[in-house]
């Protein structure tokens, strides 16, 4: 409003022409039009800068500002029948309306209509002198607003750029911990249900062998815990070679027999880590939903496959849940993809990276 209200310091020379005429009627009436034409300068100007800063849902109708710039228009021409030539510089203000109320594509040919009008004024009436500043000013006028309106527009969007990037930021990170959350806790909760059912069923035959599997039960509940704390904090880091050690025991602990490679040194040290959460989800579900007798872990370098000789998913299962899909997304990340296979022998879960061609099963 300061910006707009500021350059009404230019309608002081009709206000004062109109002032010089007080001893007549039109000189009042000139004024009083000069008054009303600013208050309803300035209410469009607030109105229309509201809808262009907030949001489109404030615009005016057409018809509405069609309306403002005609009463603006006739405001302008009765002031110059009232005072004269000096009422001419409402044209100034009526061509920067147009701009805020109209599109572009109509803002200016109103805007050029407005400046022509006033500057052929002041050839074709008598007694008027000819003014070719009218015509500047209303198109220099005209030019400054289109900027501002322009640098409005963009400042709005890039407002609104900036919401979704910071939408999108909190949502990637919200599934981000969600998939690390699932992956964690999953794998430490289904070894520690099938090390409690162990040692419920060992409890009366092996009492030495049941305590073994209940301290185990501390130790993972304790490393479970320190998982979720290092998660919170952003700085759990996952190892290959502990997965697979973890892998192996919570095979053994469910009475599947493991084969699983002793060390990982021959995977890439950029896919060690993808790797360890593919080993940790293919157990987990090798553990929970196959039924199986027999896991083998396969390692190469840009390819890691989990195998069991279970009763297999029905094909819509396979790319299902929330830790496939979540070990999918990891995988994209490394520019790998993730390929299930299921048949009759059984399941097998692939991480293949770089586009390499998928290998046979690893039986």
């Amino acid at each position: 409003m300061f910006w707009a209200g500021i350059w009404l310091f230019y309608l002081a020379y009709p206000l004062l022409e109109g002032w010089r005429r007080r001893d007549t009627v039109a000189g009042w009436l000139g004024i009083a039009l000069l008054a009303v034409f600013v208050v309803l300068y300035l209410s469009v100007f607030a109105r229309h800068r509201r809808r262009d800063l907030l949001s489109a849902a404030v615009r005016q109708t057409a018809r509405r500002g069609i309306a403002e710039v005609v009463v603006l228009a006739a405001l302008t021409v009765a002031i110059c029948a009232c005072i004269g030539q000096a009422g001419t510089v409402c044209a100034v203000y009526l061509a920067v309306v147009a701009m805020f109320v109209f599109p572009s594509a109509v803002g200016w040919p109103v805007a050029v209509v407005a400046g022509v009008g006033a500057y052929l004024a002041t050839i074709v009436i008598p007694g008027w002198d000819h003014d070719p500043s009218i015509l500047f000013g209303v198109l220099v006028a005209s030019l400054a607003v289109w900027g501002v309106r322009t640098a409005i527009a963009r400042n709005a969007a890039l407002f609104t750029a900036r919401q979704e990037n910071a939408r999108l930021a909190v949502a990637n990170e919200r599934n981000r911990f969600s998939r690390d959350l699932h992956d964690i806790l999953g794998h430490s909760l289904t070894v520690i249900t099938v090390k409690a059912e162990l040692a419920g069923r060992l409890i009366d035959v092996d009492p030495e062998r049941a305590r073994e599997e209940i301290a185990d039960l501390e130790n993972l509940s304790r490393s479970a815990l320190g998982d979720v704390r290092r998660a919170v904090e952003g700085y759990r880091e996952m190892t290959l070679g502990h997965e697979l050690a973890r892998a192996r025991g919570a095979l053994e602990a469910a009475q599947i027999r493991a084969v699983v490679p002793p060390v990982a040194d021959e995977v890439d040290g950029d896919l060690q880590e993808l790797f360890a959460w593919s080993v940790r989800e293919g157990v987990t579900n090798v553990i929970r939903h196959s039924g199986a007798r027999r896991c083998e872990i396969a390692l190469g370098m840009n390819r890691v496959a989990i195998s069991d000789d279970g009763h297999g998913r029905a094909d819509g299962d396979a790319d299902h849940g929330h830790g496939l899909l979540g070990l999918r997304e990891r995988a994209a990340s490394h520019g790998a993809v993730v390929v299930t296979t299921s048949d009759e022998s059984g399941f097998v879960l692939e991480v293949v990276a770089r586009a390499a061609a998928v290998p046979g099963r690893p039986r």
